[in-house]
């Protein structure tokens, strides 16, 4: 495979980092992860990091040397990464669970294939566009759906933090999985919300378009750093720029397969215990209370 790749991840104006950061590779695929540490919650750092660890090991063992399934690995990864997650609260006996959320990418036969758990945000980019991102577990991007708020105003919203799975916690998640088939000089950008949330699009896609992948990762994390100030987040980026032309297949047909809408919802900025143990029924009670809110306050 031929692709430059780059990776970063700052402190931001925290006490400490809580992002974590991965890439593996076989002789016929690669894997990118990045996962973002709750930082509401107890040891957000070793969610992020058991969850990387389980993608790390997953690979290793299975990419031999490609992946059998990408699309089934992601899956079935995500939940180990959750279970490893609970299962060290439970040896440790800690008073709440250590939660992350997390995106991650495998390349292999010309294919990308993304997965994701919260909001950490999987970009293809071609051309100066995006062809596909992936979708935000969040309260926030339920607004953006329904046309309450515009994409531009997630990043400033009061309830952007406020997310709908995650791994760790009181419910499996279910992650969302999509594909796409790769064309020279895409580029892949997998990002904590500490990245993109200070970032329009425009100067996004601009810090791509004007510089190689080298420069324009440094570039971009220094004006998120910048453009956030003192609230700045951790930011955390895994990139890659492909290098091969797009492969002949009878299925070129891009597939973008879509979860079904999530009914585990939690309100993981809580911290009230007995809310996150609400059964499906009551959480949906609660959305739909809020959605009832918003159209009620909404101006006409």
């Amino acid at each position: 495979m031929k692709f430059s790749l780059v990776r970063d991840s700052r402190r931001g104006m925290r006490r400490v980092n809580e992002d974590r950061v991965g890439h593996w590779e076989s002789p016929g695929a690669l894997l990118m992860a990045v996962a973002d540490g709750l930082g509401g919650h107890l040891h957000g750092e070793i969610a992020a990091h058991l969850a990387i660890e389980s993608f790390g090991a997953a690979f290793l063992r299975e990419a031999r040397p490609k992946l059998a399934d990408p699309a089934r690995f992601l899956s079935r990864t995500m939940a180990a990464a959750h279970e490893a997650i609970v299962r060290h609260t439970e040896k440790l006996q800690l008073s709440d669970m250590p939660r992350t959320v997390l995106v991650a990418c495998v390349v292999q036969d010309g294919y990308a294939h993304w997965s994701n758990v919260g909001d950490c945000r999987f970009y293809l980019l071609r051309e100066g566009r995006v062809i596909a991102r992936t979708r935000d577990d969040t309260v926030v991007q339920l607004l953006v759906d329904e046309g309450r708020i515009r994409e531009e105003a997630i990043a400033s919203h009061p309830e952007r933090n406020r997310l709908l799975q995650t791994l760790g916690g009181y419910q499996a998640p279910r992650p969302a999985g999509a594909s796409a088939r790769l064309a020279k000089d895409d580029v892949l950008l997998l990002c904590s919300d500490g990245f993109w949330g200070p970032l329009t699009q425009r100067q996004l896609l601009h810090g791509f378009i004007a510089n190689p992948l080298g420069q324009a990762i440094p570039d971009l994390m220094a004006l998120a750093e910048m453009r956030a100030g003192d609230e700045c987040d951790n930011l955390s980026v895994v990139a890659l720029a492909w290098g091969e032309d797009e492969v002949a297949a009878a299925d070129a047909a891009q597939t973008v397969p879509q979860r079904e809408p999530a009914t585990d919802v939690q309100d993981f900025t809580a911290t009230d215990l007995d809310f996150l143990r609400m059964s499906d029924e009551d959480i949906e009670r609660a959305i739909a209370e809020i959605r009832a809110a918003l159209r009620k306050n909404a101006p006409r």
